[in-house]
Order: structure tokens, then sequence, then C-alpha cells
């Protein structure tokens, strides 16, 4: 291990003293913990280029002083217990730089509005969760992923060695437009397709090509607020247009010049809507009247249970507006970390100009993999059996809230992993509901909370929930209502 330490023959300090205040300054400073190993003497004297003599008087005098202790035949390690001077020096020089951070004036346009909330810690007291955005770590296709994953290491040492495209490796781009066109209907060359690191890294560039300071962009009401506070980051004015049963009002969109328009049309978060093909139709022409691109970003679209899925906007635009994105952190896990963008090709420069300036690309090993999983049908597969999966859990979620609560008052139930509950008059408001769910150990979410933005757009949003289902199993889900009612019923 090498330590940067600076060396100033020039100084009246000699060089003993010079290597003994800065390694002490950096246990003080927490830089090293107790416990961590330092370079022996002979390693930090060929590093510094100086007697071995003189590291090991200054070594000697940091053991004296308490800093650290050598082990015989084991070697030099940073003292469990510092000096009690030396950590509140310590402990004074962290204060005086997070003061100095903290008066700093970033430069930033973004409000700190908050975080976009789809990771949280885990609360301890929540045994059933019906969190939204998981997937059932049971269903993971662990057998076949391991494999090709060990066939894809036989050409590793060649492609991990080197850089791969940024915008993808050519073949899960290949395998990803091939799968587009009996999926969703369009048909695409694989170079209009760019691989990111899931839905945020796609918004992120796609924010990166369109949003600039004062930039109007329209979003849904309400929306993922992950998109809304990414649009500010880059100084864009956000413009919320309400969502019902239909998907977003087209009859709300501004008159005005509008440079992009997000939507989630398969399975609107947080409500649960598809938009309807006449909606689809009107927003495509709004569009193309006001100059605006579309940012499609086709949430849940692999999980369908009633009904056929309605094509995506990408394949009914005939004016190379929308730019299509997908993930499948939905399909087979969000730690997989991967999704992918159709861009139209007038964009498609600045695109994966943009991708290469963000990263240098992707995991080639996961790509690689995963363009073996679709190109295998195991990925068809996969989704067949989720969708089977998912069904009945939504089935027993419906059937759980009827038996206690009476008439099922949900909408999203048609497809998707969520879906939007309005609680019955009999119970209490959705903040109330939360509050006895976790006393006995259930997790119920809110629609105005979370991962959401402008959930007071909606009719009685108080009264809203948002129920995730697709990871718990339906004893799980059974247990957790009774739980629920239950202590509903004794709190009265």
């Amino acid at each position: 291990m090498q330590i940067a330490i600076r060396l100033d023959p020039s100084r009246k300090m000699n060089l003993q003293l010079q290597i003994y205040e800065q390694l002490a300054a950096y246990i003080r400073a927490g830089r090293f913990k107790p416990g961590s190993v330092l370079p022996s003497s002979r390693e930090l004297s060929e590093q510094l280029g100086v007697s071995r003599n003189t590291v090991s008087e200054a070594y000697e005098k940091l053991s004296a002083d308490g800093y650290i202790n050598t082990a015989p035949a084991r070697g030099t390690f940073v003292s469990k217990t510092i000096p009690e001077d030396a950590m509140s020096t310590g402990a004074m020089h962290t204060l005086e730089r997070s003061d100095r951070i903290s008066s700093i004036n970033l430069p930033l346009p973004y409000t700190g509005r908050g975080l976009p909330g789809l990771y949280v810690l885990p609360d301890r007291h929540i045994r059933i969760d019906f969190r939204f955005g998981r997937s059932d770590a049971q269903s993971f296709p662990h057998k076949t992923w391991s494999r090709l994953l060990m066939q894809c290491l036989g050409g590793a040492p060649e492609r991990l060695t080197q850089y791969n495209d940024p915008a993808g490796i050519p073949e899960l781009r290949e395998q990803i437009a091939a799968y587009l066109g009996p999926s969703r209907g369009i048909s695409v060359s694989p170079e209009q397709i760019i691989v990111v690191g899931g839905f945020q890294q796609g918004i992120s560039l796609a924010a990166h090509l369109m949003v600039g300071a004062k930039t109007p962009v329209v979003i849904e009401a309400p929306c993922y607020r992950g998109a809304a506070f990414l649009f500010e980051t880059f100084g864009g004015r956000v413009i919320p247009v309400p969502v019902d049963r239909f998907g977003i009002d087209v009859s709300r969109l501004p008159n005005h010049k509008v440079k992009m328009i997000y939507v989630t049309p398969s399975h609107q978060f947080p409500t649960g809507a598809t938009m309807s093909r006449e909606r689809r139709k009107a927003l495509l022409d709004w569009a193309a009247r006001s100059g605006a691109y579309i940012l499609e970003v086709d949430y849940d679209s692999d999980f369908r249970y009633e009904g056929t899925l309605l094509p995506s906007l990408y394949s009914m635009d005939s004016n190379e507006c929308v730019i299509y994105l997908n993930s499948f952190s939905r399909s087979i896990g969000p730690g997989l970390r991967l999704g992918f963008m159709v861009v139209p090709p007038d964009l498609l420069r600045a695109a994966t100009t943009l991708k290469a300036l963000i990263d240098n690309g992707a995991s080639w090993l996961e790509q690689a993999a995963l363009a073996q999983f679709i190109e295998s049908g195991s990925l068809s597969s996969h989704l067949k059996r989720l969708r089977n999966t998912y069904r009945v859990r939504r089935d027993a979620l419906k059937a759980s809230i009827e038996r206690c609560f009476g008439e099922a008052n949900l909408r999203g139930d048609s497809g998707g992993a969520h879906m939007l509950w309005a609680l019955p008059s009999r119970c209490p408001g959705a903040a109330q509901l939360q509050q006895v769910a976790r006393s006995v150990g259930v997790g119920m979410h809110p629609l105005q909370s979370g991962a959401v933005l402008y959930g007071e757009s909606q009719p009685d949003f108080e009264r809203r929930v948002l129920l995730g289902y697709v990871h718990l199993k339906p004893a799980q889900i059974e247990e957790g209502f009774n739980l629920i009612a239950s202590a509903l019923a004794k709190s009265r």
C-alpha cells in the first residue's frame, strides 16, 4: 500500500518529523481506521526514497505517542485507541471542514427538494411490506443466469480488458432490436438502440439532450418524482398536467412551445392508468404541432393480465418525435441496472456522443449474458412465468381487500406490478392507516409519499394508497390484510 506523503528536504524540520506529522494527521483525521495495516518500514522507505532508519524512527515516535503499535511477525497497525488529545484535534479539523463545505454556494439550478425515494432503508418494524417498485427474488432465473455468466466468462479476458461501445455491445443491441418487433411493434436498427443503466440513466440522458435553463418540460401529475427532480437539476421549467383513468389529459396540454413531454402510457406511475389509443393519437398530434419530443417510459409494459397491450407510442409515431425508454429492472431485477433507449435517427449522433461523455458503457459481462438470455428465448419464458405468478398475487390482493373491507376500488389492476387503492369510507385516511398497519408489522404507503410528486392532483388523494404486491406470496398478502383489519377493529 502506498501512502500520499510529501517530503521537503528544504524545510528546517527533519524528514523523520515530517513523516511523523503527516501520518499522525492522517490518523487524527480518520483516514486510517483503528486497526488498519500500515506499510512496513522497508516498504515506506522504498516509496519515499529515504533510509529505512528514517522511517523506523518516525514509527517509533508514533508508537510512543500511542498512534500505532507493532506486532512481531505480523506488521504495524494503527492503534485501536487513539490518544484523547489527538481525537479532539481530529474532531476539530472535521468540524472546520464541515463548516467550510456548508458555506459553499453550489452552482446548481436544482432547488434540492429531496431524494427520488426509490431506495429506502429497511424498517425493522415491518414484516410484510406492500411497497411498490420491488421484484420477486424467488422468481429470479438464478440457474439460467449463472449458466450464461459462466459461458460468457469463456471469452472474458479479451472483452474485459478493453473498452466496449458506450452505447452497448453489438450483440445486446441486436437482440433488443429483434425482441422489440413482436413485443412492442417497434421496427428499428440496432444502431438506434442505446444501452443505459436502467430507467433513471435513460431519463438523465434525455434530459442532457433536451433540457437547459428554463426549458419547458411537461410531466404527468402525479408522477415519479425522480424524473421531475432530474429535469430541475438541468434548470428545466416543469409543467405538471393531470392524469385521469385514460392517461395524461391531452386537452390540458399547453398551447405554447414545449421541448419535451414525459409520459408512462402502458401503466402510469403511480395511478396505474393505461393511456387509451385515442389519447395516444391525440398526444402524437399535439407533439407534432408544438415541436415537442415525447419521452415514452414504457414502465411495466411486460405485465398485462387482461386485454391486449396497446401499441407503443414509438410504433405509432410518423414524425420521429418519440424517444422510447424501457428497462430490465422490472422483468429481471433492479440490481441488474440495464435498460435501453430507442432514439430517432435525427438525435442518434448527439445521443451516442452524450452517452460516451456520461460513462464508458455498462459492464460487458452482464450485457453479454443478457444478450444470450434474450436470444435463447429465456427472457420470453421468464416473462410468461412472471405474468402467471403476478396474476395469482394480484387476485390474492383483490380477494383480501374484498374480504376485509368490502368492494375493492382499485386502479391499475389490469397490468403492472402495483395498484392504486381508494380506501372505503369505513377506513381512516391513508396516513392514519399507515400508522395502524405499522403497529402490526405491515407496510402501507399513501399516494402522497415516497417516490411520488403531485399526488394532490388526484381526487381524495389523502385516501389513496399505493400497493406493491408482486414480491409477496398470496399467504403473506392475506396475512397482511388480516392483521390490518384486526388492528382497525380494535382501534374503534
